[in-house]
């Protein structure tokens, strides 16, 4: 390999705090780290390497052996994540995501912990193992404050971590809506975990739009509601943009958020400013005919130094 390296023993050292703290599934390495070549995301024993650049097999290689070499690992599998990725998920699915792990044994399914909660990952099965984990303090401060009110709605729940920590914070209500019953069931195995109860009821499949709408229908509302879209989608309803579509998405939101409710909108699209994302999701807000206010901002947790993707901002509404 003609490029140096980095030094991943060194970098996991930084995080080897974790595991003792209840953690067992964090990024081992950022690309901020890496000079944007790779990232290394660990889930118990299984290690994920994304690269970010077009390396050649041999480069490859050493970088799962290197991955390979870290404490406690047992397998490594691999993800290409070119620029084009979203684009190519349909096409060219086996070589984004190697079902099969390019060093050690294989392992279809890990559980691992994030903040003593136990999540079921499959390191294998796609571009996304199932849990994001960027968004770990995002997590924790929803189990910290779901309990407040107790009704909460987590739109885009995809393994349903948002929706399984406001139930362990002590939420009475939590609905989980996602376009895919695949990822509703797998959330429903990750309640099933931590001994929770999951009825169908509270699994709500179908386009987080569609249920927005029909939850002002019904008079539902919510004291939290969750809103984690991907930056990009296609769908029967058309193609949606974060930067372009968000503001409608919060105002939406804001039609089932009770009055004195809060607002958790987050975004991972690299190219929004937190000062644009801000006044997209005031748009919606104003346009829904609410006033809210931003109480917190949130970002990623310490295992992604210098990481400005992912913005979270708590809006109180009145």
């Amino acid at each position: 390999m003609t490029r140096p390296l980095p030094d991943l023993p060194a970098l996991f050292a930084r995080r080897a705090h974790l595991p003792g703290e209840g953690t067992t599934v964090f990024r081992a390495a950022h690309t901020t780290e890496t000079g944007g070549l790779f990232a290394v995301d660990l889930a118990g024993d299984a290690a994920v390497l994304s690269l970010y650049a077009d390396l050649s097999s041999g480069e490859e290689a050493r970088l799962a052996e290197a991955c390979g070499a870290l404490p406690g690992v047992a397998s490594v599998y691999l993800k290409r994540r070119p620029v084009e990725a979203r684009h190519m998920a349909n096409v060219a699915r086996e070589w984004l995501s190697p079902p099969e792990p390019v060093w050690g044994a294989a392992q279809p399914e890990v559980v691992a912990l994030e903040n003593g909660v136990p999540f079921l990952l499959r390191p294998g099965a796609d571009l996304s193992t199932g849990l994001f984990t960027d968004a770990r303090p995002l997590r924790a401060w929803v189990r910290n404050h779901a309990a407040v009110g107790g009704r909460v709605l987590n739109s885009f729940a995809y393994t349903s971590g948002f929706g399984l920590n406001a139930a362990l914070g002590g939420a009475a209500v939590v609905k989980n809506v996602d376009l895919s019953r695949k990822v509703l069931a797998w959330g429903q195995q990750n309640y099933a975990l931590s001994g929770l109860p999951a009825p169908g009821a509270d699994f709500l499949y179908g386009d987080v739009f569609e249920w927005l709408g029909r939850l002002r229908r019904r008079g539902d509302e919510f004291d939290l509601v969750i809103l984690d879209p991907p930056s990009f989608a296609r769908s029967k309803a058309g193609v949606w943009r974060a930067e372009r579509d968000y503001g409608r998405l919060a105002g939406l939101a804001a039609d089932v958020t009770a009055p004195g409710g809060r607002l958790l909108a987050m975004t991972n699209h690299a190219g929004v400013t937190t000062q644009a994302f801000e006044r997209m999701v005031a748009a919606g807000l104003t346009e829904a005919g609410r006033r809210g206010r931003v109480t917190e901002r949130l970002g990623p947790g310490e295992d992604y130094p210098g990481a400005t993707h992912l913005k979270a901002h708590v809006w109180a509404l009145d």
